[in-house]
């Protein structure tokens, strides 16, 4: 679906103009046009690539969908494939933007994605000193926007993983624990996959030989790449604090199976004393001491009474119970 079409000039808005339009203002001088699309259609894309002269091979590749996150040269043109991530009722939702870039054109394609880029018009506008570097400025906002998106994904996981660090030592289940890190350590991995290829394919925007409709914009790629460095690390030592994390919940799982075990062992004992007595006395031989005695009764009871009392007396002083 086509969102927007506008054209510009100078760094200032010309007008919303027809996709059949686009091939006309794209040949006025010191212009460029500026093209949204959602979840398009393969007839929609096959348009714009004929009015903006895509390469093929660029156009397959967004139709297709599901790419990882890269920036490529065809001639004097990019095509950059972004991955958008999106934490919605405690599920991970991965998006694409797929953006083409040229001279005097940039044309933005979403994919499974719900955030818009209303925001990123609007900034662009507001700045016109800065629009007027054309294609190279709007290619670096929405860039930017994608990557300053990724900041809040990444502090809700890092306080869902403190949430979870609170449950591990209040005894609840730890089956629940475990599940818990493990669907975080995914997410982390999600957010990881969106975010390192991107910093690799950034570092291409600046320094060196840069593709030229960006030219005039290098210092803003390189804020870009600063950003993404400053995530991955963080992404990095989250995933550290999750494999930590993971190390002594299983830990405690340990060390509460082993306080079963414990407690089952003294309990196991304390019976096991007045079983064996009164096995021994339940064997009726005719010949066994006390057995016609008149006290014999209490007295086996008081002994197994002591007995067990001693031994519940040292397990529990040695924390067996």
């Amino acid at each position: 679906m086509l969102i927007n079409c506008t054209a510009y000039r100078e760094g200032h808005k010309l007008a919303n103009i027809s996709a059949e339009q686009i091939s006309d203002y794209l040949k006025q001088p010191d212009t460029f046009v500026w093209v949204a699309l959602v979840d398009p259609s393969p007839e929609e894309l096959n348009q714009m690539k004929l009015e903006f002269g895509l390469h093929e091979l660029a156009v397959e590749d967004a139709q297709h969908g599901h790419q990882r996150p890269k920036i490529e040269e065809y001639g004097d043109s990019i095509f950059a494939v972004l991955q958008t991530v999106e934490l919605e009722k405690d599920e991970m939702n991965l998006g694409e933007v797929d953006v083409f870039v040229g001279p005097n054109y940039v044309l933005s394609v979403r994919n499974r994605t719900h955030q818009g880029f209303t925001d990123v018009r609007t900034r662009c506008e507001r700045e016109p000193h800065l629009l007027k570097f054309g294609s190279g400025f709007v290619f670096y906002v929405l860039m930017d926007t994608v990557v300053d998106r990724y900041f809040p994904i990444l502090d809700e996981l890092e306080e869902a993983l403190i949430a979870i660090e609170a449950n591990m030592f209040s005894r609840d289940n730890p089956r629940r624990n475990i599940e818990a890190l493990y669907a975080l350590k995914q997410k982390l991995n999600t957010l990881k996959h969106a975010v390192f290829p991107l910093m690799e394919a950034a570092s291409k925007l600046y320094g060196g030989r840069v593709p030229r409709v960006c030219t005039n914009t290098q210092e803003y790629f390189r804020d870009i790449y600063d950003h993404l460095y400053r995530i991955n690390q963080s992404i990095d030592s989250i995933r550290d604090m999750l494999g930590t994390a993971i190390q002594v919940n299983l830990s405690l799982i340990a060390l509460n199976e082993s306080a079963v075990t414990k407690k089952l062992a003294a309990w196991g004992a304390i019976i096991a004393v007045p079983t064996m007595i009164a096995g021994i006395y339940g064997m009726n031989f005719q010949y066994m001491p006390e057995l016609a005695w008149k006290w014999s009764y209490p007295v086996t009871l008081i002994v197994m009474g002591i007995f067990d009392t001693y031994l519940y007396w040292r397990f529990k002083k040695a924390r067996w119970l």
